[in-house]
């Protein structure tokens, strides 16, 4: 199986696995101990902590470890739910993950009002800078890479719109980090981060916010954190986390992600000649380098395809992991305004850093191949 699924979560790297295996076999305390080995925890701990603050360019006591993105954007909006008055608004972008959607709208309800975006999937800062002259939201919410078309967003000028008003911002930037550089992000005011979509474990990730503000725990029942996240921290997969991105970065400052993103541009021109009809999302602004959302031909179905490719050695995807099995359009590509009858044929295709030029050349043959298969059914 040739795996193009790597925004839903990514294989755990070599780096991550030796980091994991390190602390199991040799840290055995619990950080919040007062003995010696809980004191080797902890200060694995805080290294880790430091490592990833300077990657992000912000201090140590800003990081909370949590068990992935979903809980930490629920800290988020759940913190502003307790802080701001009933009166209270947030701003979040129509085209976020469904745990920041959903959770806005649990916490606020009709109090969460929607960015919108353009057809080509990027948050519209113009209505933004707009509605912050005459309004003041408690919270903007905006991510800075969207996982189901890979459209990279203008969370660096976002920021700066909304400080300049004074309104605290926030990014989901789970699937920015790992595929792009992150340094700058520690300026946002909040930032979540999950370690399984960039080569580390699953379960384990980070919250930033600023370190001397305080937080509405959503745990309770320990003073972990500084008492702003209850639970006992998992010093291996932190551990983990902080070596798979470390790598990645690495990665990067060795324009390693270029290159790669010269192989999907080059299986994208391909695609487009080879199937008549067919359209990628967002193809005229920028991407994450490894995504590939594409509108199949007209009157193919994307579950057809998924099935098609699955059999045929490929792992493709319909979008986010988290909506599967709910039969309405993407509301990511209703944001976007394409129809329904449009939405149905969109397949995302996402490699990882371990993707070769070879798997992508693969899977346009199959791509093709399939293609030939259903125009000879129909």
């Amino acid at each position: 199986m040739i795996y193009f699924d790597h925004n839903a979560t990514a294989p755990v790297m070599r780096e991550a696995r030796e980091a994991w295996l390190h602390v199991t076999e040799h840290l055995d305390g619990n950080p919040s101990s007062m003995h010696r080995a809980g004191s080797r925890a902890a200060v694995a701990l805080a290294t880790a902590r430091e490592k990833l603050a300077a990657l992000l360019g912000c201090h140590p006591l800003d990081l909370i470890w949590t068990s992935g993105a979903t809980e930490a954007n629920n800290m988020v909006l759940h913190h502003f739910a307790r802080k701001l008055g009933a009166a209270g608004e947030v701003w979040v972008s129509a085209i976020e993950h469904p745990c920041v959607d959903d959770s806005s709208k649990h916490y606020f309800g009709k109090r969460a009002k929607t960015i919108p975006v353009t057809r080509d999937g990027v948050v519209d800062l113009d209505w933004l800078t707009a509605e912050l002259a005459d309004a003041r939201p408690g919270l903007v919410a905006i991510m800075a890479a969207n996982n189901e078309t890979g459209v990279i967003q203008p969370w660096r000028e976002a920021m700066a719109i909304c400080h300049s008003y004074k309104v605290p911002f926030f990014t989901d930037a789970v699937q920015f980090i790992g595929k792009m550089p992150c340094k700058g992000l520690g300026d946002c005011d909040y930032v979540s981060g999950a370690a399984h979509k960039f080569g580390g474990p699953r379960g384990v990730g980070f919250l930033k916010i600023p370190h001397r503000s305080q937080l509405t725990p959503l745990l309770h029942g320990g003073k972990q954190e500084g008492g702003r996240r209850a639970g006992t921290e998992n010093v291996a997969t932190i551990a983990a986390l902080v070596a798979a991105l470390e790598a990645r970065e690495r990665q990067m400052a060795r324009n390693e992600h270029l290159l790669r993103k010269l192989w999907r541009d080059n299986f994208e021109a391909q695609f487009l000649r080879a199937l008549p009809g067919a359209s990628i999302i967002g193809q005229n602004v920028p991407r994450l380098w490894n995504t590939v959302s594409a509108l199949m031909p007209e009157g193919d179905r994307k579950l057809q395809w998924v099935i098609r490719l699955d059999k045929a050695g490929f792992a493709v995807s319909t979008g986010s992991a988290c909506t599967t099995g709910k039969e309405e359009p993407s509301h990511v590509l209703s944001a976007m305004g394409y129809k329904s009858a449009h939405a149905v044929r969109a397949v995302r295709m996402s490699a990882g850093w371990e993707t070769t030029e070879a798997d992508w050349d693969a899977l346009l043959k199959a791509v093709v191949k399939v293609h030939a298969e259903m125009q000879h059914k129909g």
